[in-house]
């Protein structure tokens, strides 16, 4: 008897068919906004993630040498995948650029609450527009996969920021700050206490005095936001205070304002995120952690060696996504149902599997014997897979050109001419599924 790996999951038929209609709720509502499918491969090389985030990022992957001695890594995250392939085909594709991908990644972490070292999100990236329009569209995404999903506009919040704010009234204190150490304490605020979070500021530069004052600065309102680029009295905060409105009018215009809360706390721990960021959170409160995020990264392609090309993205993770669905009580089902059940009895297996093949062939679920049960034991099947109707073919029943139709929920059933069955039953097509 083996065990599982830690951080690594077995998801039966009952998990999995909640799981495969989230995932497919996520992947229709990105097709409804004209992205087109990727696929992407498991690893990638090692050097890949550090030269974007560092030697230190190894320690998080499942890094190895290959037996070609290549050093490679476990794919713990797709941007920078989606960025080489931009990179590769950058001059063939019509820009925007606008791709979705589902996909587990690994990452060699603490196992906790919504998180595991194998983990499956559907991605969704704009590659090629600067406009907040493009910002909105993903917004707009995200809050409507939500909606779909069967959550109102009081179960989530996106809490929304911009990279350059922070990084701009960093930069307009008299001290030699280090932004990107700064930025991730900002990250790591509402995780730990107010202490450690000043220590934090301090130990990337600001003073005790300017910690206090620049956390003070991140409680502006979004009605108050004039009052950072008076403080900095720079062109950069400027600028980036004007795309934040600017892509919270064009939210309201898409019809997605309301799920947005400035939020100037909020950073992403990332590096490369460059413009508006933002987190979804569970607005009661009861899912502690951050459910999703994405944002703006306008440098990571050039980085990757490819021209100049502005993206945005957002990658909701199902692990964390069915926290916040379980809470407000909209997690699909876990049952399962079959449309049909074929019982055999006697040497009938002909004629059942000729109306098995016709079943199925008009879109329904249908299953039938495989194991010699007796009536009994078929009946006892077909009430475990949940069968709404179970279709009896008997040799009795076949000599007068007719099967029994029994309904599983009533008990009723009927003996109809062979020749009239299926008839006109309903035909769902694969997309109803």
């Amino acid at each position: 008897m083996y065990d599982g790996l830690k951080g690594f999951r077995d998801f039966y038929h009952a998990e999995m068919g909640p799981r495969r209609e989230v995932i497919d709720t996520l992947e229709a509502t990105a097709k409804r906004y004209g992205f087109r499918e990727v696929g992407t491969p498991a690893m990638e090389r090692t050097e890949m993630y550090v030269d974007k985030s560092g030697e230190e990022i190894v320690e998080e992957l499942y890094a190895f040498e290959d037996k070609g001695g290549r050093e490679v890594s476990l794919t713990p995250e797709l941007t920078p995948t989606v960025a080489r392939m931009v990179v590769a085909k950058q001059q063939e594709l019509s820009k925007p650029i606008k791709w979705v991908s589902t996909r587990p990644f690994w990452r060699y972490e603490q196992v906790q609450q919504g998180r595991f070292r194998e983990f499956y999100q559907t991605n969704v990236d704009v590659f090629g527009s600067a406009e907040p329009e493009a910002d909105a569209e993903v917004l707009a995404f995200a809050a409507d996969a939500l909606t779909n999903l069967g959550l109102t506009g009081e179960a989530f919040e996106f809490r929304v920021s911009h990279r350059d704010i922070l990084g701009g009234l960093l930069a307009a204190f008299d001290a030699d700050v280090d932004s990107r150490e700064a930025i991730r304490a900002v990250d790591k605020s509402a995780k730990i206490d107010d202490e450690e979070y000043h220590d934090l500021l301090i130990e990337a530069g600001l003073s005790a005095d300017q910690a206090t004052e620049f956390d003070g600065l991140l409680d502006t309102d979004a009605a108050n936001l004039d009052e950072l680029i008076e403080f900095a009295g720079t062109d950069r905060v400027e600028a980036a205070v004007t795309n934040l409105q600017r892509v919270l009018d064009v939210a309201a215009d898409f019809g997605v304002r309301e799920y947005c809360t400035l939020s100037l706390e909020t950073a992403r721990g990332l590096d490369y995120y460059t413009g508006v960021v933002f987190e979804c959170f569970d607005a009661t409160g009861e899912v502690s952690r951050s459910v999703f995020g994405g944002g703006r990264y306008d440098d990571l392609i050039e980085g990757f060696g490819g021209q100049p090309t502005p993206a945005v993205g957002v990658a909701p993770g199902l692990a964390p996504l069915s926290l916040l669905l379980q809470r407000a009580d909209v997690w699909p089902d876990e049952g399962f149902t079959t449309d049909y059940y074929v019982l055999q009895v006697g040497d009938t297996r002909d004629v059942a599997a000729g109306i098995t093949r016709e079943l199925r062939e008009r879109g329904h679920i249908v299953e039938t014997d495989l194991s010699g049960r007796s009536f009994g034991g078929q009946l006892d099947y077909a009430d475990s897979i949940n069968a709404e109707t179970v279709v009896i073919v008997g040799e009795q029943d076949l000599e007068d050109d007719a099967v029994t139709v029994k309904d599983m929920a009533s008990g009723d059933q009927q003996q109809v001419p062979l020749a009239e069955f299926p008839g006109d039953r309903d035909r769902p097509t694969f997309e109803d599924f």
